[in-house]
């Protein structure tokens, strides 16, 4: 399996930080229009293998064509330019789609959103082919968030964010668990009030944690793990409506969005989240 990461900047290098130090391929590819730099930075993370006990072996170019050779293709921010995004974006997209017809596409940034709506709508990428990490990351915070006020660790906690980032976060709390109990007996509703109020001002979420999302979402793909991961997509909301993207829980596979999950929604928060499509 080898990785491709397109953009060294300090999103971009992080990923493949992550990914080499979990081993989760054999190669990982950093891909940037400063070939010299995007080279130095994957000579700096091999050089901590033997410390840090991985065998990724790792390579930095300019040339956009390593894209062909690779089982995951990660978008995320140049040296130079910033995030890969807009009409750049598009069509470097446009560009990949050409070299590589079926690894999957995962867009590590916060602000790609409107480039995981385009690409699917209008270059015609299928949706299990092309999404955003970045959720993860939130969903992370919210975890810690919730962990603090009930005073246990996070990994004993179990929820889901849905929705639109940042404007309109949705937690589905009756089927959050919070120590293997349902969350609403655990929290009181002032202390969920005050989550759901700092949860919009912690997107976006910094690059050790947006690397985090995007290579925790890798390794599920790779080692087929049946994790729910909540991600940006590509929805239809309607024919009279335009394309939208939002965040919603899936399972993924070795070729992207294995299969979209139900959100355990109340009434309520399913007219939010509709609401908030159709804006």
């Amino acid at each position: 399996m080898t990785i491709v990461i397109l953009g060294a900047g300090e999103i971009g290098a992080t990923v493949a930080r992550q990914a080499a130090a979990a081993d989760m391929a054999a190669r990982v590819v950093i891909v940037d229009d400063a070939g010299t730099v995007a080279a130095g930075k994957a000579l700096d993370i091999a050089q901590a293998a033997p410390v840090d006990g991985y065998a990724t072996r790792l390579s930095g170019t300019a040339d956009e064509s390593a894209v062909m050779d690779a089982g995951i293709v990660v978008i995320a921010d140049r040296v130079a330019a910033g995030v890969w995004d807009g009409d750049a974006g598009l069509g470097l997209l446009a560009r990949v789609a050409g070299l590589n017809r079926a690894a999957p596409v995962l867009c590590a940034c916060p602000h790609q959103a409107l480039l995981i709506d385009r690409g699917v709508h209008e270059l015609g990428l299928p949706p299990t082919r092309l999404f955003g990490t970045a959720p993860e990351a939130l969903r992370a915070a919210a975890l810690a968030l919730v962990a603090l006020e009930a005073e246990l660790s996070p990994a004993d906690v179990s929820l889901l964010v849905v929705g639109r980032a940042p404007d309109e976060i949705i937690v589905p709390w009756e089927s959050a668990s919070i120590g293997g109990r349902r969350a609403t007996d655990v929290l009181a509703p002032p202390a969920i009030t005050r989550i759901e109020h700092r949860l919009p001002r912690l997107w976006p979420a910094a690059a050790m944690a947006l690397a985090s999302a995007a290579a925790h979402v890798m390794r599920s793909m790779i080692t087929r793990a049946p994790r729910v991961h909540v991600l940006q997509v590509a929805v239809d909301v309607g024919p009279s409506m335009p394309g939208r993207s939002a965040v919603l829980p899936a399972r993924v596979h070795a070729q992207g969005i294995l299969r979209m999950e139900p959100a355990p929604l109340s009434s309520r928060d399913r007219v939010r989240l509709e609401t908030a499509l159709a804006r």
